[in-house]
């Protein structure tokens, strides 16, 4: 399987078994939401993933994904509470209850950002989208207005709330993520991903706070706001890792759009070799059904055939039912998907026109390993940049990474169709060194071929080794 598995762990999945089942179907990261819990919650958790990893012989990567500013109503009286279709409601800060007509239910709004410049036929929606409402009267400017229920449903306390179409410039890091962040890294997590980014800042203020912990991780960047389409550029190529987080995207945009959004983003990840999620209600159904929906096996072939490095699954594993089941399922469309993509893709990506060395490096190795017919591709790397770089190609054979740094191995567990593995210094040379992994490692048999590279300094005082070989290798 070349397509990762995300599973996100919660009451349903983090006994070691349960998650141990997943592993077996495919789930290579394992998300920590800490919109629910905090790093002391989760640390026998991270405990429990190093000793499963050790056990399988599987490297697994711990991404905590942090809350960010999820703008939520206030309490409301009574709920929950049944909303009709043209009922009238009133929403405010709270200091503005009072001034409300006492016959309309209040929704109260803690974030006096998010009230400015409200005007009549802004649209507002509750519940990631379920309950849709439209400004009717501005009762106190950027304080107070009516809106009117465009739908009918039920309104409970403490749910998100979206202002399609308006920019709000919050920033995506809030003082509890702060802590999350440092208490996250603390425990030993190997990636973070970052809610809510609209700029390319908002990511480089991420990466300075880890910095400044004296770590590296990888960060992921969460595209959830209209504004960060704008921005896409950017912040793609300042994040390690992108992902499509269509629930309050799907709010933020139209869901009419929302399908070309998601193909947009996966090709611009791909052309930059950065890996891309799509994530939200993958197997939905799957929470309570032991089987998904015919829609729900075709969302996920489609992620895989638009070229998606990874899929996530949500409330699927985290309380759902069936967990390992959803990551079976998962499994099996992805495989039969990544079959179909790759024969309708015929041979690897080519590189566009702009000179780029490094590009045509990786794609005259996919082209070598597809002609001579080769096992796999193995990427001697210390950074991982050319198993990133091999994997945008999207070859038809697997990948093989190897370097030095355990950091480096679980950020390549995001890539499509990369197989991290850490390999020793013992061996000075890389190509060398990529040689004796190949013998002695049981994927291979003898006769196999691999296409090797790896960079190799040169004389006289060269000390760079930045990608410079490839080399036909016969086991």
């Amino acid at each position: 399987m070349r397509t990762k598995i995300i599973a996100t762990l919660g009451p349903a999945s983090m006994d070691k078994e349960i998650m141990r089942g997943m592993v077996g179907h495919g789930v290579r990261i394992l998300r920590l939401n800490f919109s629910h819990a905090d790093a002391e919650y989760f640390r026998p958790v991270v405990a429990a993933i190093r000793e499963l990893e050790a056990e399988e012989n599987i490297p697994l990567t711990v991404m905590a994904d942090l809350c960010g500013p999820k703008t939520r109503i206030g309490q409301v009286d009574g709920s929950p509470l049944t909303v009709e279709k043209g009922q009238v409601v009133c929403l405010g800060l709270p200091d503005e209850r009072q001034g409300a007509e006492t016959d309309k239910v209040f929704i109260s709004l803690d974030v006096p950002a998010l009230m400015h410049d409200i005007a009549v036929d802004d649209p507002v929606y509750l519940s990631d989208g379920m309950l849709q409402f439209r400004v009717t009267r501005v009762l106190k400017a950027d304080r107070l207005c009516e809106m009117q229920a465009q739908n009918g449903g039920i309104l409970t306390s403490n749910k998100g709330i979206a202002f399609p179409d308006k920019i709000h410039p919050m920033p995506a890091l809030t003082d509890k993520d702060r802590k999350d962040l440092r208490e996250a890294l603390a425990i030993g997590v190997d990636a973070v991903a970052l809610s809510f980014v609209q700029t390319r800042e908002d990511v480089e203020e991420a990466k300075e706070l880890i910095r400044a912990q004296g770590h590296w991780v990888p960060v992921v960047a969460k595209l959830e706001r209209k504004r960060a389409l704008d921005n896409i550029e950017s912040i793609v190529e300042a994040a390690d890792v992108v992902m499509v987080a269509r629930g309050d995207l799907g709010v933020e945009c139209s869901l009419m759009t929302l399908p070309v959004i998601q193909k947009r983003i996966i090709r611009a990840c791909r052309h930059a070799q950065k890996a891309v999620i799509v994530a939200t209600q993958m197997m939905l159904s799957m929470v309570k059904n032991p089987v998904p929906t015919r829609a729900e096996a075709a969302d996920v072939a489609n992620a895989v055939l638009d070229g998606s490095d990874c899929v996530m699954l949500s409330e699927e594993t985290a309380i759902g039912s069936y967990p390992v089941e959803t990551c079976r399922f998962i499994e099996g469309i992805a495989a039969s998907s990544e079959a179909y993509y790759l024969e309708r893709l015929g041979e690897p990506y080519r590189p566009s026109k702009k000179q780029d060395i490094v590009k045509y490096m990786a794609y005259s190795a996919c082209l070598i390993a597809e002609h001579d017919g080769s096992r796999a591709l193995v990427a001697h790397s210390s950074s991982g940049t050319t198993a990133r770089q091999l994997s945008s190609r999207r070859p038809a054979q697997a990948i093989y990474g190897l370097t030095t740094d355990p950091r480096v191995i679980r950020w390549l567990n995001f890539f499509w169709s990369v197989n991290p593995r850490l390999v020793t210094t013992d061996i000075e040379d890389h190509t060398r060194r990529a040689m004796e992994f190949v013998k002695a490692c049981p994927d291979f048999a003898p006769g196999d071929s691999v296409v090797i590279t790896s960079g190799r300094p040169e004389p006289p005082g060269q000390t760079s080794t930045q990608t410079n070989t490839i080399r036909l290798f016969r086991k």
